[in-house]
């Protein structure tokens, strides 16, 4: 099978890397199309062997992309279009009914119950949304709770069909070596207690609740923020305003693959270390090992991906909404403790794990089930379908 994956951009995010992941995994000839910002990530699919192709998309109102975009799908010879994110997909599965190719399959990676990709969802957002649904075969949605967000919109649930993000699982083990390693490039001493937090620096993020709980705890407690995003500044003087500017440190975008340059960033108190992959500190497995905790703050998410990969590295996790932890059954994901939004839970959290102690760095069972292996054989059963007409048979779970 040859497929054509259409993103927005391909610079350093959550459905820009999912996607460089399941192209390593998936059994089928595949391109991308990136409308605008090839990015980081553009380099890193080229460096894996995969065609990018740049529309140089200027605008959400840039209707001339359709045409453009439905040349280079009638040109390739795909059996199928696969579209990401909400300009892709909308874009995309209009160039692809010009091109005549109707097996198309989307996946909305990042739906929340006010917020699509950080824009609000208005009556304008989901009627267009909807519209461009109905030009496609089947609609992927990472998890269960995005799955019931689509319904309740009117999205048939027959198209809707589940394929949680993956990671690799082995990558993301823990290793003593590499939290050693990684403390000392960033300036973090051995007894200090570590809060880490990874996401974009967003403010939906909330990554500032951290800034506040911390500033309640004892000197030895410490914040490693790893990524970028329009809400560092604010952070930055947040952090300074709580007199915490030098227990926290900034750790820039970081690698999620093997062989990724994601770019670094600078370092809080002693942050300007050695180099390793990805910058000081290393890749993302790498400042995993060197947390003691990860924190996810956000009240909206439609996966949360940086808990899964906080799991499988071992690490207690705190998070407000996690459908990744939430949806699947009760108990599965020991390590993971839900808590309110608030900097006083997130205080009085950290200090019952600080008071425990470190535990051993072991994965529970459940990661296995957010093995990139897996979703993309998941995957495979919705392309197969769609591309014969038929209705896909993919677990809800």
């Amino acid at each position: 099978m040859k497929a054509l994956h259409i993103i927005t951009g391909l610079g350093v995010g959550g459905a820009e890397q999912q996607l460089r992941l399941l192209l390593r995994h998936l059994p089928a000839a595949c391109d991308v199309v990136t409308l605008t910002n090839p990015g980081p990530v553009a380099q890193g699919l080229e460096a894996d062997g995969v065609r990018v192709i740049h529309l140089g998309m200027f605008g959400n109102r840039d209707v001339g992309a359709v045409p453009r975009l439905a040349k280079v799908i009638r040109g390739g010879g795909y059996d199928l279009v696969h579209t990401h994110l909400y300009r892709a997909c909308l874009y995309g599965r209009v160039a692809a009914r010009i091109a005549g190719t109707r097996a198309v399959v989307a996946t909305e990676h990042s739906l929340g119950d006010s917020q699509m990709e950080g824009r609000p969802l208005t009556a304008g957002v989901r009627a267009l949304y909807l519209a461009g649904e109905r030009l496609g075969r089947a609609t992927v949605a990472v998890s269960p709770s995005v799955a019931e967000r689509l319904s309740r919109w009117g999205v048939p649930r027959q198209r809707i069909h589940v394929v949680p993000n993956g990671i690799d699982v082995e990558r993301f083990r823990f290793d003593p070596r590499a939290r050693i390693t990684a403390r000392r490039q960033l300036g973090l001493p051995d007894e200090a207690f570590v809060v880490g937090g990874v996401g974009r620096l967003a403010p939906g993020k909330r990554f500032d609740v951290l800034l506040h709980a911390v500033a309640a705890l004892p000197q030895d407690v410490r914040v490693l923020l790893v990524g970028g995003g329009p809400d560092e500044e604010r952070l930055r003087a947040t952090a300074g305003r709580l007199g915490i500017a030098g227990r926290v440190v900034f750790a820039g975008e970081r690698a999620h693959l093997a062989g990724e340059s994601a770019g670094g960033g600078e370092g809080g108190e002693g942050g300007e270390g050695g180099e390793g992959e990805g910058g000081a500190g290393g890749d993302l497995p790498a400042l995993l090992a060197a947390m003691d905790v990860l924190a996810s703050p956000s009240p909206e998410e439609a996966f949360g991906l940086a808990v899964v990969e906080g799991l499988a590295a071992g690490l207690p996790v705190l998070y407000v909404r996690c459908p990744a932890v939430e949806d699947l059954p009760p108990d599965a994901a020991t390590g993971a403790l839900r808590v309110t939004g608030d900097p006083v839970s997130f205080a009085r959290a950290l200090t019952r794990l600080r008071e425990a102690g470190p535990g051993r760095r072991l994965a529970p069972q459940a990661v296995g089930h957010y093995s990139i292996t897996r979703s993309a054989a998941q995957l495979m059963h919705v392309y197969e379908a769609a591309a014969s007409g038929s209705t896909p048979r993919v677990s809800s779970r």
